[in-house]
């Protein structure tokens, strides 16, 4: 016997039935009840939708044949909710083979057929919440590594923002004056802690977004002004390496450029900081462009259509193969290139882009450089 103060009670599932037949609700209840299941009872689709937004059962057992909403539709909607837990649902139909398709094509986990043999019913139930269970145990197992990664990288920006500072005061001579090769060491050292900051950074923004955490402030933003901007802060990494930076807003193009998008301008400013710099780092000579443009919107034609503002990242690199293209936005994901960075930089950039209704597109060929395509839905001035 456990008798540990941190031993965890048995758990006892929930598991709602879902019939607009009385007797066969009461039915189930008291077969599940006899097996000390908690079980809950709802009459109608509806019904069943409301219990289940109010508190997530563990397990659904769901009739095919309701009036109103039948079994299909209450299961697509269930899966259709992201913002519920993984709940097995477990279809009680009386029909034939092509209707337990349907329904496993819309969502459902598994189907017993009426009428309800009692011990293969218990038998399916027991198989689903060893399911449940397993899922929940895997999702809870990934919270806790992510909420450890989340705190390891915010206890490590700490001590990177002090070394960063007091670099600072060695390069300024506040410290002593510094010999040539002490400086080159110091340049060098400054240099490296702020690639690992910027990595450490873009991490716990990775995880801020996909805990929910991360807010985005939204208002009227001029892609002219913040190309500009983010090409002269960057002009000094691509003039350390030779590389001509240069900016094209459209103005050639002869026609005005919708330029002015809805959205938060420092994370639009962080995706076109890492595009460029990225593009920077992939390229040893020749130019970097960033350019700025509209065009109609996916599937429109008209004068009246929507419009989408256009930025576009070109470089002269290396280019990137066909196998990392495939990979390029994923999480963690790395290109086989040895400057390779965390893997982590583009995945941001994407999700921060389709926060904001956009998209982001990459045509490359190997030898002859690549081009990141940013587009986002433009607003009147």
């Amino acid at each position: 016997m456990n008798n540990s103060p941190f031993a965890q009670s048995p758990r006892i599932d929930r598991i709602l039935v879902v019939d607009d037949s009385a007797d066969n609700s009461f039915l189930i209840q008291a077969i599940l009840e006899e097996e000390d299941y908690k079980v809950d009872i709802a009459d109608s689709g509806m019904a069943a939708l409301a219990k289940i937004d109010e508190f997530p059962p563990d397990l659904i057992l769901l009739d095919v044949m309701m009036p109103g909403m039948d079994g299909y539709e209450v299961t697509r909607r269930v899966r259709l909710n992201q913002k519920l837990p993984f709940i097995p649902i477990l279809l009680i139909t009386a029909y034939d083979q092509p209707s337990v398709a349907k329904g496993l094509d819309t969502g459902a986990d598994d189907f017993i057929r009426k009428p309800v043999e009692f011990d293969e019913l218990l038998a399916r139930v027991r198989s689903l919440l060893r399911l449940k269970h397993s899922v929940d145990e895997r999702d809870h197992i990934a919270r806790q590594r992510e909420d450890f990664v989340s705190r390891l990288a915010h206890d490590l920006r700490t001590p990177l923002v002090a070394a960063d500072r007091m670099m600072g005061l060695f390069r300024q001579g506040a410290l002593g004056e510094l010999s040539p090769d002490m400086n080159d060491a110091i340049v060098t050292m400054a240099r490296s802690n702020q690639n690992l900051l910027q990595m450490v950074n873009t991490l716990l923004e990775v995880y801020r977004l996909e805990a929910g955490r991360k807010s985005f402030s939204f208002s009227p933003v001029d892609l002219r002004d913040l190309v500009t901007e983010v090409a002269q802060e960057l002009a000094p990494l691509a003039a350390d390496k030779n590389i001509a930076l240069k900016v094209d807003v459209g103005d050639h193009l002869g026609y005005p450029v919708a330029s002015h998008v809805s959205g938060d301008r420092l994370e639009i400013h962080r995706v076109l900081t890492n595009l460029v710099g990225n593009a920077i780092k992939f390229t040893d000579s020749g130019f970097i462009t960033i350019g700025l443009s509209s065009t109609p919107a996916p599937g429109t034609a008209t004068a009246s259509a929507p419009t989408w503002a256009v930025i576009t990242v070109k470089d002269t690199g290396t280019g990137i193969s066909p196998e990392d293209q495939a990979m390029l936005f994923e999480r963690f994901r790395q290109g086989q290139h040895r400057r390779s960075g965390s893997g982590l930089g583009l995945y941001l950039s994407r999700r921060i882009i389709e926060t904001h209704q956009g998209t982001v597109d990459l045509e490359s060929e190997l030898g002859k450089g690549s081009t990141f395509i940013v587009r986002l839905p433009a607003k009147q001035p």
